[in-house]
């Protein structure tokens, strides 16, 4: 994967750069066919339904069908993409994908779609693509070098917005000219490319040194992954809040031209048009805002904006100012949208990337979800406009959130320190062996004692998130300087898999903890087997609690990790 320099937009700062890789190239091609056939397949359904019934809640249902499953199968989507090969992933949730568009598609030329049936399709549909999306953005990774991820991330986020650009006005005139059916049939062939290319894609992947986690024990990792990191945490909140405020949008677009201008399926393909022009005008400036503003910045001057657009399109009856205020909307939607993934990506190590994507895919696509579900029910009570107005005046409150959830400041990815060597033991343990018990003694001084035990608090976080759990801090009563550091795993194998997902900035944390000992002995390091009877085979004379000992060095050690 080469490319020459050619400056500009593709410079090795900007934002077109990983073009200049053919197999990221390839693949943003083709996705980017693949998301021009969801948006006309999307224009299609939530046309269909308003010839089917006229009411709006339904109408908007029809988004919350496709977001939906991306809320309720992101962390299972997640834990298969870090589990599995990507590819292989992805080529297995696009063919569910493209089952699902071909039977609407056949149930359509048919004319047997209720609103039920349609429901359920898009359902399956976004089942798909909720399986697809970890696997695919975990995947960018591997298409091009770190300094290239942030302008990749862009990149994608561009491709789905050119398709929104252009998508909407295309399947307006299919819709118009042939009906929804035919909007159906375009989707299903425009899968075709992306299968293709990611069929053709020889992914190099280095054999994991331990077998894979169960699916359940995957999905509770990267749970436990995220719950103990604070700065995914502020960033998946904020990204849920920012989807329920601003989906009105989405859901109620159908009805907006429909109810609000008077129009029909041209306009309402032309409205979403100008919302994807205005999201790639957004995602072409994510790097220059990042830059200008920072990631807080940014994010407070696209939810006001945001606010002001969204209240526009409630009180314009023009069609004229109603797409001016989409074009706003769309371009400080995808920003804000862009610096969240952003956020995300960066904050993960490779360990665990997919499943943090997908939680917040999770994050975005539950707010939609729940967001459309509730302005569609305003909007039954309330009428279009008001539901509107209120969806913007929650859009400019959320601004607030950036006073107590202030978004991390992450410049680069997070990078995975070297694997450690297996710890040397003399008892016959296997993988499932466990529980085992880590104890780290330290020797800490008195007047360190307080900054010792505020680094220990940063030290728990990062154990719990790699797999720890039970972690205590003691200090001994008789030996003030002593102090004991102990945690769980629950099996000799997670405990290897613990150990070595400690990132390069977890080793430092760990060895800025190690720098306070004060010896006259090095830190002592204990791994007890807590063994239930029969758990593990052993002779009649063994001790029911056996350790492993090792004395770790102060500072200078590789990977200074237990």
């Amino acid at each position: 994967m080469t490319g020459r320099s050619k400056g500009g937009a593709f410079s090795a700062g900007g934002v077109a750069a990983p073009l200049r890789y053919a197999l990221f190239r390839r693949i943003w091609l083709a996705s980017l066919l693949s998301n021009l056939g969801l948006m006309i397949n999307g224009v299609g359904a939530a046309w269909a339904m308003t010839q089917m019934t006229s009411s709006a809640d339904k109408v908007a249902l029809v988004q919350t069908a496709l977001m939906l499953p991306i809320m309720l199968a992101a962390m299972p989507a997640g834990a298969i993409a870090d589990m599995y090969d990507r590819r292989r992933v992805a080529l297995v949730s696009l063919t569910l994908g493209l089952a699902g568009a071909v039977a609407l598609s056949v149930l359509a030329h048919f004319g047997l779609v209720t609103p039920e049936i349609l429901l359920g399709f898009c359902f399956v549909i976004g089942l798909g693509m909720a399986l697809f999306g970890p696997a695919w953005q975990a995947s960018v990774s591997e298409q091009v070098p770190p300094d290239a991820l942030p302008a990749a991330v862009a990149l994608n986020g561009i491709s789905y917005n050119i398709a929104r650009s252009f998508g909407p006005a295309v399947g307006g005139i299919i819709v118009a000219a042939a009906g929804a059916v035919a909007a159906f049939a375009a989707n299903t062939v425009l899968y075709l490319p992306l299968l293709l290319v990611l069929f053709l894609w020889r992914r190099v992947s280095e054999p994991p040194r331990l077998p894979p986690e169960r699916l359940n024990r995957a999905i509770v990792s990267g749970v436990r992954y995220i719950a103990n990191s604070p700065s995914i945490r502020i960033v998946l909140t904020r990204t849920l809040i920012t989807g329920i405020a601003g989906s009105s949008v989405l859901a109620l677009m159908p009805l907006v031209a429909r109810d609000v201008l008077k129009s029909g399926a041209e306009t309402y393909g032309i409205l979403l048009g100008a919302f994807g022009v205005g999201a790639v005008i957004g995602a072409l400036n994510v790097g220059s805002a990042r830059e200008r503003l920072g990631s807080e910045g940014a994010i407070r001057a696209c939810t006001l904006i945001m606010g002001v657009a969204l209240a526009a399109i409630a009180l314009s009856h023009s069609a004229i100012l109603t797409a001016a205020a989409l074009v706003v909307a769309g371009a400080v939607w995808m920003l804000a949208i862009a610096l969240f993934n952003i956020g995300v990506q960066l904050s993960a190590p490779r360990w665990v990337a997919g499943r943090s994507l997908a939680a917040f895919q999770a994050s975005i696509a539950g707010g939609v979800a729940i967001g459309s579900w509730l302005w569609g029910h305003v909007a039954d009570l309330a009428g279009v406009e008001l539901s509107m107005l209120i969806s913007a005046a929650t859009m400019l409150v959320s601004t607030l959130l950036g006073l107590f959830l202030r978004m991390p400041s992450v410049g680069t990815q997070i990078a995975d320190a070297d694997l450690l060597a297996d710890p040397e033991v003399k008892l016959a343990v296997t993988p499932r062996s466990g529980p085992v018990v880590i104890e780290i003694e330290y020797r800490i001084a008195a007047e360190d004692a307080r900054s010792f035990y505020g680094v220990m608090q940063q030290v728990q976080l990062s154990r719990q998130r790699n797999g720890a759990y039970d972690w205590s801090i003691a200090r001994d009563i008789g030996d003030p300087e002593v102090w004991t550091e102990r945690y769980h795993c629950p099996t000799w194998l997670d405990y290897l898999r613990q150990r070595n997902r400690s990132t390069q900035d977890d080793r430092a944390l760990h060895q800025r903890a190690m720098a306070f000992h004060r010896g006259p002995e090095e830190i002592r390091v204990r791994r007890m087997l807590e063994r239930p009877f029969g758990s593990v085979r052993w002779k009649e004379e063994s001790p029911d609690r056996a350790a492993a000992t090792e004395v770790l060095p102060v500072a200078g050690v590789s990977g200074g990790s237990t």
